[in-house]
């Protein structure tokens, strides 16, 4: 048999390991997306709720919504939306997760296996997990920033429908096309460094902690690579995640959000920094924890989900475990 044929002969996961990764993980996000976008889009909500910047500069306009719990807030907008609407923007969320999860995730363990130099069952020290982490939490969060632009504006229509304002978008591709045609190629990146310091910091919390706490796990106790390892590995990663990663949420959302003028800049904050600083002065240092309960509420179940079916579907294609 010729090399060619002998190559053909391989199985698709052997023939283009980081295709066929790239491929189960998007596969594997899309499905945790699902599941727990109605937390997402309750979460994006109430980090824009008592907006110091929009109540100095009157941009609100139309009746103001009371500032409501994660509850009330998911129960409101079923009750004056739609039930439907607890997944508007799951379109783009998806698209994102496919780009952003497939790149990290081929990133974070070309990362670990071919430059961070990890050997086969042995311990991989913290800081080259954390290194390897934020490294491919940005390089992902970047290539997707435009899909989640696209989310975060999506999830705030039906908000704006209820202060009388009239809506920006009849759907995901004009939303792309709008915000393409009104800010250029740029504006389809507005809000990514904040976006992708929020990256690193989720993926810092999220693909370091479950590596080191799965391999910490089969190292050092007498549990096995299986779904109660990787359930543990999942819970602890989430709740990392989430105190890490929702200040810089916060921020990404509100420059994501804001208005901006034809030249495609923010009306409301020049820059990550400035939103941070307008933040924390006009609504406390807590506010930069808005919509922490939701976000973690929901990484909880998006990183068990996710993580449980990606280690699954590695096993029954053939790839080696996480």
């Amino acid at each position: 048999m010729s090399p060619a044929e002998e190559e053909r002969s391989l199985p698709l996961p052997e023939r283009w390991p980081r295709a066929s990764k790239f491929a189960l993980s998007a596969c594997a996000a899309a499905v945790a997306e699902l599941v727990t976008f109605p937390l997402d889009l309750t979460k994006t909500r109430l980090q824009i709720q008592g907006e110091a910047a929009v109540r100095r500069d009157g941009a609100a306009g139309g009746r103001a919504v009371p500032y409501r719990g994660m509850l009330r807030t998911a129960a409101g907008i079923a009750n004056e939306e739609g039930l439907m609407k607890l997944w508007q923007g799951a379109t783009p969320a998806v698209y994102r997760h496919i780009v952003y999860t497939g790149v990290r995730m081929i990133t974070y363990e070309h990362l670990r296996d071919s430059v961070l130099g990890r050997a086969e069952g042995e311990s991989f020290p913290l800081w080259k997990a954390v290194v390897g982490g934020m490294s491919a939490g940005a390089i992902g969060q970047f290539f997707a920033s435009p899909t989640d632009l696209v989310k975060v504006q999506m999830q705030m229509e039906g908000k704006r429908k209820l202060e009388g304002k009239p809506l920006r978008f009849r759907g995901v591709h004009h939303a792309f096309l709008k915000i393409l045609s009104e800010g250029g190629v740029r504006g389809l990146w507005a809000g990514w460094v904040p976006n992708v310091q929020r990256a690193a910091l989720v993926n810092m919390g999220d693909l370091a902690t479950y590596d080191s706490v799965k391999h910490f796990l089969l190292l050092n106790t007498t549990l096995v690579d299986n779904s109660v390892t990787h359930s543990v590995s999942s819970i602890c990663s989430g709740l990392v995640a989430a105190v890490l990663g929702t200040p810089a949420d916060v921020v990404k959302t509100r420059i994501m959000n804001q208005p901006r003028d034809n030249q495609g800049r923010g009306l409301l904050y020049k820059s990550s920094m400035d939103c941070l600083i307008q933040t924390v002065q006009g609504e406390g240092f807590m506010s930069l924890y808005k919509g922490f309960i939701p976000t973690w509420m929901r990484m909880a179940p998006w990183s068990l989900v996710f993580w449980l079916t990606y280690e699954q579907i590695r096993r029954m294609c053939g790839v080696t475990s996480f």
